[in-house]
């Protein structure tokens, strides 16, 4: 727990106890000239109330959806743009969530940048800059959407996630940017490491004049020579990705400081905001909060949220750094904030290396001690009398973490505080007064996936919106009206993308949906399927065992029917691994109804209500989703979903 020692206590030799080491003196000053300006917090696809997280930056992954793996590694988003032809600003939640940040803080600065594009950008080729000039088009399309149909304005704008950039792509980006009157809105470049784009910059003086901003993917708080000759902006511009708890939010705490003390990053993003999606997909809760059961309205605002508001609630964008070298003699590091007008904000960080490890990059080992620490206020701060104190102690052991505690007004002794450090320990000592720590209401109780589920995808929103609980992982499953169909099957859940989008990552050849609770290990799931093209199929599944970036490598019972009048069972979804295989007369433009049925280790499956196939063995996964999609990029629709687990 912190101590603040009284003034006369400044007297007594500093050795005077054993337990904390001498203390270090750190002088803070604006005399000389200030530090670099800060940029602010944020995280990807999120925002916060000013009470809480009061995030800075709001960055959308897939922003600019592609419909591939956008969701950043745990599924796609819709493109607005799904062909050349196609365009649609309403598509997707990312929409809904720029406008509920800008309602919560109307200063957040949106972010775009694409994780993947749609096929016909790349023109059949998984790459997009042979045709700089539609990658262009498709990305200010997006720009002018945004501002258009939702009054947004976009501030800033990526290249592609993690991979390659093009120099040549870069500059047009930004001449056609000009040329529709958008100059306000700035590049960032890369979004993968400081080398090459920096190395480059340095040689190329019109990439350098182009690029506002320098962004690195988990920098692990070091930048590089050639980033910091460039005079650019330089920012983590994806960070974090570590679980919610304790841990992750020491090592949010850590880099938080540190990205700025040791690599003169001005702004840090973290991957992501909210974990919205089935914890068992890769990276579950790698985000600031949880909120992963919308069928139970569960949520959980974990530690990371309030290590982010130790900055966030008391500093903004346009501050500026104090020049202090930030690194305790114990170990640990403190940052220094003005506002120019008097206001200064400091943040300290203790957190131990066994305590703090972010997923990425490996953490080098380092100590930290109790200490005893001395601030110097001087120059505009000098007559500073007090300072609000706000404190967060990390318990590993036990739940008793101490998250965001307002310890009152402190007094500073002429232009002198002195405090104690623990260990795992942040603080914020702050001139404002403004600081808040709001009450929530208790959050409904968490329960599983319903066990008996059903869906005819009659529409409670407009056309082309995504089903409840269905998490695409590739391709784009979206309502639709069948005008065409008088029947039964008006209102359907159409898979719409029929062309491989240009990729981030290593995509499935398939597309495919899951659903429900990974722990499932008997069900009876039945859909109507109706295949649109003579060469196309279709199937349902069971115990899934794996999705986003792995899902192209995904174990289950795939159950596929095909318009050639064939069937497949297999135990993979890339079809490899045949378990059984024949006749079923299924024909392209006619619905048929699949049923699987998994017990124990025995499969068995039906259409249209009579055994096809049956006493197939399974004993590999033996759990998982349910699941539904479509042999390649094709359209395909479905209705009439069922699904009954244990």
């Amino acid at each position: 727990m912190l101590r603040l020692l009284p003034c006369w206590a400044l007297l007594l030799p500093l050795w005077n106890s054993a337990a904390w080491k001498p203390t270090g003196r750190y002088p803070l000053t604006d005399t000389g000239g200030l530090g670099l300006e800060f940029d602010g917090i944020g995280a990807v696809s999120g925002g916060g109330p000013n009470s809480r997280a009061s995030l800075h930056i709001l960055l959308k992954v897939e922003i600019v959806g592609g419909d591939a793996f956008g969701q950043a590694i745990d599924g796609t988003e819709p493109s607005h743009m799904h062909y050349e032809n196609d365009e649609n600003y309403f598509r997707g939640y990312e929409w809904w969530l720029m406008k509920e940040a800008k309602k919560r803080n109307p200063n957040i600065k949106l972010i775009g940048l694409p994780w993947s594009f749609p096929g016909w950008v790349g023109r059949g080729e998984n790459w997009p800059y042979d045709h700089p000039d539609i990658t262009a088009y498709y990305i200010i399309s997006w720009i002018i959407g945004a501002k258009r149909f939702h009054n947004l304005d976009i501030d800033y704008i990526g290249i592609w996630n993690e991979r390659t950039f093009n120099s040549k792509y870069i500059k047009l980006l930004r001449y056609t940017l000009d040329k529709q009157q958008l100059q306000r809105v700035r590049i960032v470049a890369s979004d993968n490491l400081w080398e090459p784009i920096s190395f480059l910059m340095l040689l190329d003086s019109e990439l350098r004049e182009v690029v506002d901003v320098i962004g690195a993917h988990y920098p692990g708080t070091w930048t590089v020579s050639s980033a910091l000759l460039t005079k650019k902006k330089l920012w983590s511009s994806e960070d974090y990705s570590t679980f919610n708890d304790e841990t992750g939010a020491g090592c949010w705490a850590r880099i938080l400081n540190q990205n700025y003390v040791n690599g003169h990053m001005t702004s840090t993003i973290a991957w992501n905001l909210v974990a919205s999606y089935y914890e068992d997909l890769p990276f579950g809760r790698c985000g600031l909060m949880t909120a992963q059961e919308p069928w139970s309205g569960n949520y959980t605002v974990n530690p990371p949220i309030w290590i982010t508001a130790h900055t966030t609630q008391f500093t903004q964008p346009g501050w500026h750094y104090l020049k202090v070298d930030g690194r305790l003699e114990g170990g640990g590091s403190y940052v220094a904030l003005t506002d120019g007008k008097g206001n200064l904000t400091i943040i300290i960080e203790t957190m131990t290396y066994h305590h703090s490890a972010c997923i990425r990059p490996p953490l080098l080992p380092y100590n930290v001690t109790p200490q005893k620490a001395t601030f110097y206020l001087n120059g505009s701060f000098s007559q500073v009398e007090a300072l609000q104190m706000w404190y967060s102690k990390l318990e590993f052991k036990s739940s008793n973490s101490t998250l965001f505690q307002y310890l009152g007004s402190q007094k500073v002794c002429e232009g002198t505080l002195t405090v104690n450090l623990g260990l795992d320990e942040v603080y914020t000592l702050t001139t404002l007064t403004t600081g808040r720590k709001s009450r929530y209401p208790d959050p409904p109780p968490s329960k599983p996936f319903p066990s008996t589920y059903k869906d005819d995808f009659n529409i409670r929103n407009p056309p082309f919106s995504e089903a409840p609980y269905f998490t695409d992982q590739t391709g784009v499953f979206e309502y639709f009206v069948n005008a065409s169909d008088p029947g039964e099957h008006v209102f359907t859940l159409r898979q719409v993308v029929n062309q491989r989008p240009v990729t981030w990552v290593t995509d499935a050849k398939n597309t495919i949906s899951i659903l429900g609770n990974h722990k499932w290990v008997n069900i009876t799931l039945s859909c109507d399927i109706y295949i649109e093209k003579n060469q196309g199929g279709a199937f349902i599944a069971g115990r899934v065992d794996r999705g986003g970036i792995y899902v192209s490598d995904a174990k289950g019972v795939f159950f596929w029917v095909f318009s050639d009048g064939t069937y497949r069972v297999t135990g993979d979804l890339s079809g490899k691994e045949i378990l059984m295989k024949g006749l079923s007369g299924v024909r392209a433009e006619t619905w048929h109804r699949l049923t699987l049925i998994l017990v124990g280790d025995n499969a068995s499956g039906m259409l249209n209500g009579y055994p096809l196939w049956e006493n197939v063995t399974i004993t590999k996964p033996e759990n998982g989703w349910a699941a539904i999609g479509t042999q390649s990029f094709e359209l395909a629709q479905f209705d009439n979903f069922h699904v009954q687990a244990s």
